[in-house]
């Protein structure tokens, strides 16, 4: 009897983009790091690499995409940033999500590349390695779909816990990033303007 080689799922991209940035001050999808809001820099780089890419909006950011540019309308069905997630799930069962918070400034396509490279589909996920706190990062990760749909379960029972507790308690792959610096998040003003220092150069 022939054993079946299972194709791994289609990796979509999901830029997430319909958080409040409270702490920021300002939507943090829409600073320009590189000429273009950020969460259209980020949109282009994922659209090189995934076989689609998506925007993850609030409904009140829905009439204001990019033209051309694919959105995901958050369902409010979680807390966080499993909103985004699991909207994207919800209406892409089989895909795999390679997905990106919108505040990485530093993000490149070397360092996505390599985390595409050390893929495990047969994981619930591939996640770069957080190198200050040591633990997965969820929102620089490649989601299975079996892993999404674990989490649908693990949300039943924990709706008070993120992603990043859903991949310290799940089998994934870590990938220590070569390129420590595009995992920096830009959360406030402060780490704008840093940001911005650094890329100008």
């Amino acid at each position: 009897m022939n054993n079946v080689v299972q194709k791994p799922a289609h990796l979509y991209g999901l830029v997430l983009s319909g958080g409040k940035s409270e702490r920021m001050g300002k939507d943090k999808g829409l600073i320009k790091y590189h000429k273009v809001p950020q969460r259209e820099h980020l949109y282009r780089l994922l659209d090189q690499l995934c076989e689609m890419t998506f925007l993850s909006v609030r409904p009140s950011q829905y009439s204001n995409i990019p033209k051309g540019a694919r959105a995901i309308v958050d369902q409010n069905r979680y807390n966080g940033p499993f909103n985004g997630i699991m909207s994207a799930h919800n209406t892409h069962k089989n895909a795999a999500w390679l997905v990106l918070a919108c505040d990485l400034p530093f993000m490149d396509l070397a360092t996505l590349q390599q985390l595409i490279n050390a893929r495990d589909p047969k994981k619930s996920a591939t996640a770069f390695l957080g190198p200050k706190t040591e633990k997965p990062e969820p929102l620089a990760c490649i989601w299975e779909p079996g892993g999404l749909e674990k989490a649908v379960h693990f949300l039943k029972k924990a709706e008070q816990y993120g992603p990043r507790k859903f991949l310290m308690d799940s089998e994934i792959t870590l990938v220590t990033p070569k390129n420590e610096q595009a995992l920096f998040n830009a959360n406030t003003d402060l780490d704008y303007t840093y940001a911005k220092d650094m890329l100008r150069g």
